[in-house]
């Protein structure tokens, strides 16, 4: 068994690829239970966001775990092929300790991808997928994540999807503050967008969301009013800026509905952001005359810049991430002496118990204890050192020089002892 990592990004394929195999979060728990049930896989996590979907397992052969990715979003066979990556053992663990950190990200250091990550591990948890080596993996992961959030810059580089939808919104309108925000989804990203369109006092905010209980209380940190995900189609005309970020399988703003939009709103024109995978607008609409939609790869031409800033961070923290990713390697290969090592003690102790029990029987017959532990003592070191001292007579001069060198550094003898 191995650890391995297979997956696509945002630098291997595009949306219209990754929105295929993206995992909505309710199904989390039946796929890595029915991943798991395949053979030759022993510990399962996935981790599936706006830009990536990655398989980390504990098991061997990744080739099948790629059909399964494929047959379980019902996607035709090898149309993943051209856009998915495998890394190995010691590229996993660097990857790894490279996403969590955010030096993987379409927005370089980008925070979100963290908690991403630690939500991934605890549908693990929950489905019974996550064992020694992955947990082990994943909490090393946010170790070295930390540490390299406090002890190197590069968070401080981030310019988020959110902040970037405002820089774009601010291109189109002279002046956010005349503009009424429509924010479809109660989520993570949502809420990061309110807070950075709220900082810009538009003339109103209302959320959109399926459960009105969570609508009014992110719309309640910002002054904003909630309304339901059904609504919207009714009131969609009467807003400026749409940013929309839902775990919705298909799409909720249709060409239909937004040509009905732009009518109503005479042509006036509306800014809609889908930073969604799947996505939530039918690409069709940015087809539409006064209507300018982005997606989270358009974005994605804003934030570039980011990756030439602070390139000093960056050489530092991938710097602690190797020696860590050594660090935890070393362990990971300790991993495949645990047999070895748990059967060694098991002879051991049954020279042990023998021993033992040919000292408890000459106690009862009435031998001397100083004389029966001098015996006990004394047929141990017989029994340990017996397979060792028989090797070494039986080997052949070549091999009996590599056993010298071995036994001198297993028992720390001198040379020429």
């Amino acid at each position: 068994m191995s650890l391995y990592t297979l997956g696509l990004n945002h630098q291997t394929a595009p949306l219209d690829v990754r929105e295929q195999i993206a995992f909505h979060p309710e199904a989390l728990g039946d796929a890595l239970r029915d991943l798991l049930g395949r053979p030759k896989v022993k510990e399962a996590a996935i981790l599936s966001t706006c830009n990536r979907t990655e398989v980390y397992v504990h098991g061997s052969e990744p080739g099948p775990v790629v059909q399964w990715l494929e047959d379980f979003h019902h996607v035709p066979k090898h149309t993943l092929q051209p856009y998915i990556y495998t890394l190995p053992r010691e590229k996993a663990i660097t990857h790894a300790f490279r996403v969590a950190s955010g030096l993987d990200s379409m927005v370089l250091g980008e925070p979100q991808i963290l908690g991403q990550m630690k939500q991934a591990v605890r549908h693990a948890e929950s489905a019974g997928s996550l064992g020694l080596v992955l947990n082990r993996l994943f909490q090393r992961t946010f170790a070295v994540a930390k540490d390299v959030r406090t002890h190197t810059d590069i968070g401080s580089a981030s310019i988020s999807m959110a902040a970037a939808a405002v820089k774009l919104a601010e291109r189109l309108f002279p002046s956010i503050a005349e503009q009424r925000l429509l924010l479809i989804g109660a989520g993570e990203m949502i809420e990061l967008t309110a807070t950075h369109f709220a900082a810009r006092q538009p003339k109103s905010i209302v959320i959109a969301n399926r459960t009105m209980e969570r609508g009014r209380e992110l719309a309640a940190k910002f002054g904003a009013t909630a309304i339901m995900l059904n609504e919207v189609p009714d009131q969609l005309h009467q807003f400026d800026i749409v940013v929309t970020c839902t775990a919705s399988s298909l799409p909720i703003l249709g060409k239909g509905l937004l040509e009905r939009v732009v009518k109503a709103r005479r042509h006036a024109p509306v800014f809609i952001v889908d930073l969604a995978v799947p996505r939530d607008v039918e690409p069709e609409v940015g087809k539409l005359d006064d209507v300018f939609l982005y997606s989270v790869d358009d974005l994605s031409n804003i934030v570039k810049g980011n990756l030439q800033i602070r390139q000093e961070s960056v050489v530092q923290a991938e710097q602690m991430i190797a020696t860590q990713a050594e660090s935890f390697l070393r362990w990971l290969e300790g991993r495949a002496v645990v047999p070895t090592i748990t059967a060694l003690h098991g002879h051991h102790d049954q020279m042990r118990a023998a021993e033992l029990e040919k000292a408890r029987r000459l106690l009862i017959g009435g031998t001397p204890p100083e004389q029966v532990m001098e015996l006990l003592a004394r047929g141990l070191t017989n029994k340990f050192l017996h397979a060792p001292t028989q090797a070494l007579n039986q080997a052949g001069d070549a091999e009996r020089a590599e056993l010298v060198a071995l036994f001198q550094r297993i028992y720390q003898i001198p040379d020429g002892s």
